[in-house]
């Protein structure tokens, strides 16, 4: 029996392209090329299509990366998608004063939802996340730190409706002692994740408020090993400066 040939095998090379991006963004012609094993001028052609329709963004030094478009049909409920757009060029700058991985998240579904992420350009570990994962609130950097912004009685929602698993050691499982973290949070507007989610690894994170509703959040993140307490004070100014800079911007 014949096999049945697909109808319109460009949106499958376009789906391979999509594909690679998703796992690699900021990928340049001819590391897609070479990933999707397709000829530079079809991987082109199909490109300049995806980046006109809004499914791919194609950056000034001409890497290509996951278009917020595309995010937004995966989930019709994300409003703050403009927020990859107007986050960019102030994630950007805050990766040229630290040189680690910047991750951009949003809340859905009680969850932490990366829509954006900035690798590192000079660091040989880099982070193994994704665009389009989820973290659990209560043990991520940017998690805790929207947790904080809400209220008393939707963080008691919360703790209700959610079973506080232990991903490695160090994850809190006990509610108050996350209750007395996250006061501690409000007051700084920064929140850690301290080998939480995964072991090695260390995030420090701060929620994007706008008109007193959480928008979204922003993290650094490293190997645990390259952490110490200057650096971490310097992260701390840094995130904090490009917090104030991106809620001025939502707010005007």
């Amino acid at each position: 029996m014949e096999k049945k040939k697909p109808y319109g095998t460009v949106l499958i090379k376009a789906a391979d392209i999509l594909d690679f991006l998703s796992n690699h963004p900021d990928s340049i012609l001819q590391e897609i090329t070479e990933g999707t094993k397709m000829t530079p001028s079809t991987t082109l052609k199909i490109l300049d299509t995806l980046v006109l329709i809004g499914y791919v963004n194609r950056k000034q030094d001409k890497s290509y990366r996951l278009g917020s478009k595309l995010i937004r049909y995966a989930n019709q409920n994300l409003e703050q998608l403009d927020l990859v757009e107007i986050t960019q060029p102030y994630l950007e700058k805050l990766q040229e004063q630290i040189d680690e991985t910047i991750h951009l998240g949003i809340l859905a579904n009680q969850e932490i939802l990366y829509v954006n992420k900035l690798e590192p350009k000079n660091q040989t570990i880099r982070m193994s996340s994704k665009i389009g994962i989820t973290r659990p609130l209560y043990n991520s950097a940017m998690g805790k730190a929207v947790l904080a912004e809400l209220s008393r009685e939707e963080i008691d929602a919360y703790l209700q409706e959610h079973e506080l698993i232990a991903y490695t050691e160090e994850t809190i499982t006990n509610p108050l002692k996350l209750k007395k973290e996250l006061a501690i949070v409000q007051q700084e507007k920064v929140a850690f994740d301290d080998e939480e989610v995964e072991k090695d690894i260390f995030c420090i994170g701060t929620a994007i408020v706008s008109e007193n509703k959480v928008v979204g959040a922003f993290s650094i993140s490293m190997p645990k090993y390259r952490m110490n307490n200057d650096l971490k004070e310097r992260i701390i100014h840094e995130i904090l400066s490009v917090k104030n800079s991106v809620e001025n911007k939502l707010n005007h």
